[in-house]
């Protein structure tokens, strides 16, 4: 209850029961002076009168005292300590007067204010930056959507439009904020889309008609718990090759029964017959990919967007196909519909042992599908955002077929569908609108544009052994970019066992990967006048200048070694190596990454992140400073740039482990 008091009550009450404490005290004195009085009655009255009046001088004078030392305790000391509180809460330093008999209380107070002032300062001045920035970025983003080609625009999870550009309004005449989509688009192309975001896809190509009868492609991401859609105009229709696509199914039509036939010596007349047809065949093919090449499919689709409303018979690897997710995905569940119709069931399977190509199997227990009922179910149109399109068409647009086969008692359609190429970066979107504000000459650590490399080699010696992977990836402003770099490389020579048995590369997998000499100018062009950044710098950039007479790539950059840059946070006397630096820090590698360019490159890259701060603690913020910092280091240094520009670390037992040097 007394907490909830104020400083200067509860010290007047504590004054107040020292005068109290007093004033009875003299009471008592008075009491038993007066007993001892009472045992001599010749000076009772007379003795009686002394005491009582001296008690009450001494009282009033006890009471008068503690009343003007609380008043100058509550002026001098009380009072200025709640102006201090109410100071250090609001910010405002008191005037020198008030505390001056606070010793070093009031100019510590003061100090405080001060500093919290400059901070509000600060933090003000960023808030400002940051709000100029986001305005900025807002801006900028407003400029290049608002010109974009391709109508943009976004939905909440109901699916009313929270977001569009100029081009969406141009596409979708009527469209209007939180407006359903579905009034201005057919909405079983987005149900059909939105089906293949369920299954698993981060995003799927579509086409769709507008209400007013307007066929538009596009694409659609999920995006929070809303989609992001890009819709474009869809160009007309190439024709299809109809006359190829016919002699193509006819040929095989005739062939497939004439195999089916051979169940002993082929007759002379089977086998004319067979080769007329064979020949045929190939001329067809011929032609229809000659048809076919000058406009190959460029959408993309992941195998759990195509079977996305199908019945798997196993789990669907991971592949990305050159394919139309909405016009492949609706003829394969025609064709299942169809099957089922006839009784049967048929599961998606996937055979991708060709690595150019995979094909999609619907297969059933049961006989064969007749190539003429084939044929009818291909003229129909499987998807009704599409109803001018057959399947045909839609395989032709792909440059494949489609066809039956059997073996014993099972059958299947096989459909041939290429392999997308692996996608290079992150999310095909790399920015940075505050990198023009930066100084282009800071030094600052956090400033610097840097890539983050490693390698993985055929041995622990720069000089003899060779580079068999080289990965980076790019930081600017303190934040990865996204952009990467990666390739095998060809080292010209067998890779040892010892090695392989680390980071797992085998002669095999460099067969056909680009020459020293490519990968190591594609490098340097992506690491030019960037900062290298690497983890036990002599080993890495030792391999690259001992390449440079073979591959004529120049690596003058200036360089970072994170080996270097934990010594200067944890001292000399702890481990250095990769693992021990990411298990300090709380980065986690994923096993099958460590050992990997890539995967050791990216732990490097959140280790420098992350020493940033602490070493910007220590005073160690520019460039400069990690060099003035290195010359305390000079045991755990070995230089990687003769002409003592780089930060480097050491190459012995404490930074380095493996044959990657990290």
């Amino acid at each position: 209850m007394l907490t909830r008091l104020s400083l200067r009550l509860r010290i007047f009450l504590i004054f107040a029961g020292l005068a109290a404490g007093i004033v009875a005290a003299i009471g008592l004195g008075l009491a038993v002076a007066g007993r001892s009085l009472a045992e001599l009655d010749a000076l009772i009255e007379f003795g009686l009168d002394l005491l009582i009046q001296a008690g009450m001088v001494a009282g009033l004078a006890a009471v008068a005292l503690v009343t003007a030392i609380w008043y100058l305790f509550d002026r001098h000391i009380a009072r200025p300590i709640e102006v201090l509180a109410g100071g250090l809460r609001t910010g405002q330093a008191p005037e020198p007067d008030e505390a001056r008999y606070l010793a070093d209380l009031g100019p510590a107070v003061r100090d405080a204010a001060a500093a919290r002032a400059r901070t509000d300062q600060a933090l003000t001045a960023a808030l400002h930056d940051h709000a100029a920035h986001l305005t900025r970025e807002k801006a900028a983003l407003e400029s290049i959507l608002a010109d974009f080609g391709a109508g943009a625009l976004m939905t909440d999870p109901h699916g009313r439009v929270v977001f569009y550009n100029a081009s969406a309004a141009r596409l979708l005449p009527g469209l209007a904020l939180d407006r359903p989509l579905h009034r201005h688009i057919a909405p079983g192309a987005l149900e059909a889309a939105a089906a293949r975001l369920q299954a698993g896809a981060e995003a799927t190509d579509l086409v769709c008609l507008t209400a007013q009868g307007t066929r538009l492609s596009g694409r659609m991401r999920r995006l929070d718990e809303g989609t992001l859609l890009i819709l474009h105009e869809t160009a007309p229709p190439r024709p299809a090759p109809r006359d190829a696509l016919e002699a193509l199914r006819r040929h095989a039509a005739t062939l497939v029964p004439m195999l089916n036939a051979l169940d002993g010596p082929i007759p002379p007349a089977l086998a004319a017959a067979i080769r007329a047809e064979g020949q045929g065949l190939a001329r067809a093919t011929r032609r229809l990919s000659e048809v076919m090449t000058d406009a190959p499919p460029t959408a993309r689709a992941g195998l759990n967007e195509l079977a996305a409303g199908l019945d798997r018979a196993t789990d669907l690897p991971p592949l990305s196909l050159l394919a139309e997710a909405d016009a492949i995905g609706a003829l394969l569940r025609l064709l299942q519909d169809r099957l089922r119709a006839m009784g049967q069931a048929p599961a998606l399977r996937v055979a991708a042992d060709d690595p150019g190509e995979a094909h999609l199997l619907l297969e059933w227990d049961g006989p064969p599908l007749p190539m003429d009922r084939l044929e009818d179910w291909l003229r129909q149109a499987p998807d009704p955002a599409q109803p001018d399109r057959s399947g045909a068409d839609i395989l032709a647009a792909h440059g494949t077929g489609i066809w039956p086969e059997a073996d014993d008692s099972r059958a299947r359609l096989v459909l041939p569908l290429r392999r997308a190429p692996d996608r290079i970066g992150g999310a095909g979107l790399t920015y940075d609108f505050a990198l023009p504000s930066r100084a282009t000459a800071s030094s600052r650590l956090a400033d610097l544009t840097c890539v983050v490399f490693d390698t993985e080699t055929t041995g622990l010696d720069p000089a003899r052994d060779r580079i068999v992977q080289i990965a980076g990836i790019r930081i600017a402003g303190g934040r990865l970019t996204g952009e990467r770099f990666e390739t095998l490389v060809d080292p010209g020579r067998r890779i040892p066992a010892r090695a392989s048995a680390i980071h797992g590369i085998t002669d095999q997998m460099v067969a056909g990967a680009p020459d020293m000499k490519t990968a190591l100018m594609a490098f340097h062009h992506f690491a030019e006048d960037a900062v290298l950044v690497c983890h036990n710098a002599p080993f890495d950039m030792g391999l690259l200048r001992a390449a440079t007479p073979e591959s004529g790539a120049q690596f003058d950059n200036r360089v970072l070694d994170t080996v270097l840059l934990s010594a200067m946070v944890w001292g000399g006397t702890v481990a250095h190596t990769l693992d021990a630096l990411a298990e300090r820090l709380g980065i986690a590698i994923p096993p099958d990454q460590r050992h990997s360019a890539m995967g050791d490159a990216i732990a490097t890259a959140q280790a420098f992140l992350r020493l940033i701060p602490a070493l910007e603690a220590k005073g160690i913020a520019r460039f400069e400073d990690t060099l003035a910092e290195a010359r305390r280091h000079r045991r755990l240094i070995g230089n990687a740039n003769p002409d003592h520009n780089s930060i480097s670390g050491a190459s012995g037992s404490r930074g380095t482990e493996g044959p990657s040097g990290d």
